[in-house]
């Protein structure tokens, strides 16, 4: 529940347990495979004072969110089912794309159940300080292509762009980004997207004709996510042969890559100065992009703020007394959902302690979830789109208490303390 929100590496890094439980509460995380990737490369980074790589990357993990999240698909893998016609990809309505679901019918109702992740289990793992011999491989893997990374050949190949003069500033090379894309000849540019993206010239063939067969569209209509992301390289190419951005740091080129995933999200969130510069050029007008220190201080006042209820409310669990932000707009976390989310929010929020037929309410609606989960038939994904579907299970393992918050009813709380966890 909240806006749906991407947040890059230093983002987290900055944040401790307590402020890592209200981002959380009142965010939807969807979590790219960029930061999984960089949260295990900590694995084969030298770490100052001593601290040992296994724990800086359990202690990231600890702070990932485990209940309001959820894993992105990969870009590559969005982009070769758009470009070969698997289906369509929705960039506008900020909205993560997630796999894995198996879609069940039970008395008539439809539905699709998601269960844990792999990066969600992994996540989990790191907490414990449990690592696969295979993420260590990886984590090598991923440190020594980012060191393989030459920005510079780049940096004279894109200056042919610029015959009568480089851009001035970022916004002009936008602007020329989008007025190139729009251009009349749409194979040429289609094809220079696909060889950009690193495509093979067979798969560039592929493509083209079947673009051919339906019509020559433009390329924002014929691949949107693929146009989307196709821009982002390009502009960063154009930008650094512009002498815009830096080419001695290749670490740039990883940090670029958190953009293709921003059509699918509502607010972006980094402490990184090239997203600082480069994000507000790509967003919609439904999105925001948020400095990473400000969220810092506001769930760091949003912290102090439910610090101050009475003993007797802090043990209901976050979960029962903040099920939404305060009213009070001078939180930004307030604000954003004011922009982002439907208006109704401010009225259903109701008083802090849930009724106990609130309480009796939902234990149905759980126990009609379990049912759905465990006698629902399984059906054929190509039965029936998820839009359609009546409901959507997420199955997930979270930590009951995080940091000095219980995040659950003494109830629940009580029932984990029994079964041992």
């Amino acid at each position: 529940m909240g806006p749906i929100l991407i947040f890059d590496k230093s983002t987290l890094e900055s944040l401790n347990p307590d402020e890592a439980v209200w981002l959380d509460n009142f965010y939807s995380s969807n979590i790219t495979p960029l930061f999984f990737i960089e949260t295990l490369a900590d694995l084969e980074k030298e770490v100052r004072k001593g601290r040992a790589p296994e724990n800086v990357v359990g202690n990231l993990a600890y702070k990932t969110p485990d209940m309001s999240s959820r894993p992105n698909v990969h870009h590559t893998t969005l982009l070769e089912g758009e470009l070969r016609g698997a289906g369509e990809i929705e960039i506008g309505e900020g909205r993560p794309i997630i796999s894995g679901g198996q879609m069940k019918e039970l008395g008539g109702k439809t539905g699709v159940v998601f269960e844990q992740a792999p990066e969600e289990e992994a996540f989990g793992r790191w907490q414990r300080g449990e690592f696969l011999d295979i993420e260590r491989l990886n984590a090598k893997a991923w440190r020594r292509a980012l060191s393989n990374i030459d920005l510079e050949q780049n940096y004279k190949l894109f200056q042919r762009f610029f015959p009568l003069g480089k851009p001035k500033n970022l916004e002009d090379v936008k602007k020329f980004v989008d007025f190139y894309i729009e251009g009349p000849d749409q194979e040429k540019i289609l094809i220079f997207g696909l060889s950009l993206l690193g495509l093979s010239t067979d798969y560039q063939i592929k493509i083209t004709k079947r673009w051919s067969a339906l019509g020559r569209p433009k390329l924002r209509q014929f691949a949107p996510y693929f146009a989307f992301v196709f821009s982002v390289d390009f502009f960063f190419y154009l930008a650094i042969a512009s002498d815009l951005i830096g080419r001695g740091r290749p670490s740039h080129k990883i940090d670029l890559a958190y953009l293709y995933y921003l059509p699918f999200c509502m607010v972006f969130v980094s402490n990184d100065k090239l997203h600082s510069d480069l994000v507000p050029l790509f967003l919609r007008e439904n999105q925001s992009f948020i400095h990473g220190s400000e969220l810092k201080i506001d769930l760091a006042n949003l912290d102090k703020h439910y610090e101050g209820l009475p003993e007797e409310i802090k043990l209901q669990g976050v979960m029962r007394f903040a099920s939404y932000p305060p009213l009070d707009n001078s939180f930004l976390t307030t604000r954003l959902w004011d922009k982002h989310m439907s208006p109704k929010w401010r009225d259903d929020q109701g008083e802090d302690f849930i009724s106990d037929t609130d309480v009796e309410t939902r234990k149905r609606i759980v126990e009609q979830i379990k049912d759905f989960v465990q006698k629902g038939t399984n059906i054929s994904d190509n039965h029936i789109s998820l839009d359609e579907a009546d409901q959507m299970v997420i199955q997930r393992k979270v930590l009951t208490r995080k940091g000095k918050w219980n995040r659950f009813p003494p109830e629940v709380m009580n029932k984990q303390k029994s079964n041992g966890n």
